[in-house]
């Protein structure tokens, strides 16, 4: 059977009454044929989402309406390996033993993420112009000093580019703070091999899985890309929303005003962190 993800909005909801709402789900499951896989819960942003392995769309909100009646607003097919790849998990965490002997409840995540792409600069250029070797040395490089700061700050590699990384958040801070890191790490790969300097793009965009566009965080990788794609080399370009999530004044940034991006409507308002401004 397909694999969906369902949007619910549920004001004023607390993660005891959604866990309560998913353990009916799974106490009515079997009836309609369905399997609730796992939930995720945004208490500040009063949004849950459901992955369920179901017929079609229409038997999941007729299981949810007998469970607790809470329907969901959207609900789109998805991949499981690529929600696996998103959100860190297709199933419910597992319960933990206390020292007292007691089953403590697992943490339920929030399925809001912060997208960051990479690229580098000129890759296609340096393939040209030193040969294939010489070139995915560079890339293995490249690789190596993102990755490090992925593993550091607790970014998920979502999917490699070739040339460049995709990779998801669950904080803004850290997302930006990965960023940082990442610029640091050209900047002192480029002071010891001057003669073989490398220069990364870096855009960064939020948001939750499902949305109207019908495409796991369709427009969040979206803008993170076209971010990533109008930055400069050595720069790194952030939507609005990611500057939001942000502690204030934690990070320079610079306000780069509203911009044109491809695939977009309306401008969208951009700010660079100024990352040589930051200490340490």
């Amino acid at each position: 059977m397909p694999i969906f993800m369902d949007r619910h909005y549920i004001e004023g909801a607390t993660h005891h009454a959604i866990r309560n709402a998913h353990e009916k789900d799974l106490d009515i499951q079997d009836k309609y044929s369905v399997k609730f896989l796992t939930y995720w819960f945004d208490e500040l942003r009063c949004t849950a989402f459901c992955l369920v392995d179901a017929p079609n769309q229409e038997v999941i909100q007729k299981a949810h309406a007998e469970a607790h009646g809470a329907i969901p607003g959207e609900i789109i097919e998805v991949d499981p390996a690529i929600v696996e790849a998103f959100l860190g998990r297709v199933k419910d965490p597992i319960q933990t033993q206390q020292a007292s002997g007691v089953a403590s409840q697992p943490t339920i995540d929030s399925a809001f993420r912060v997208i960051m792409f990479t690229d580098l600069k000129d890759s296609t250029a340096t393939t040209t112009r030193l040969g294939d070797a010489k070139a995915l040395h560079f890339i293995h490089i490249n690789n190596a000093l993102t990755r490090n700061a992925l593993r550091e700050f607790g970014g998920r590699e979502v999917k490699h580019l070739g040339d460049g990384i995709m990779a998801t958040f669950l904080s803004a801070s850290n997302a930006v703070e990965c960023a940082i890191s990442i610029q640091k790490a050209f900047a002192a790969h480029n002071q010891q091999q001057p003669d073989a300097t490398l220069h990364l793009r870096l855009g960064l965009s939020a948001g939750e899985p499902v949305a109207d566009e019908g495409d796991l965080f369709g427009s969040a990788v979206q803008l993170a890309a076209r971010l990533c794609a109008c930055a400069e080399p050595d720069q790194i370009v952030v939507s609005q929303l990611v500057r939001d999530e942000c502690q204030a004044d934690l990070y320079p940034f610079l306000d780069l005003g509203e911009i044109k991006l491809k695939g977009f409507d309306s401008a969208v308002r951009a700010h660079a962190v100024q990352w040589r401004d930051v200490q340490g």
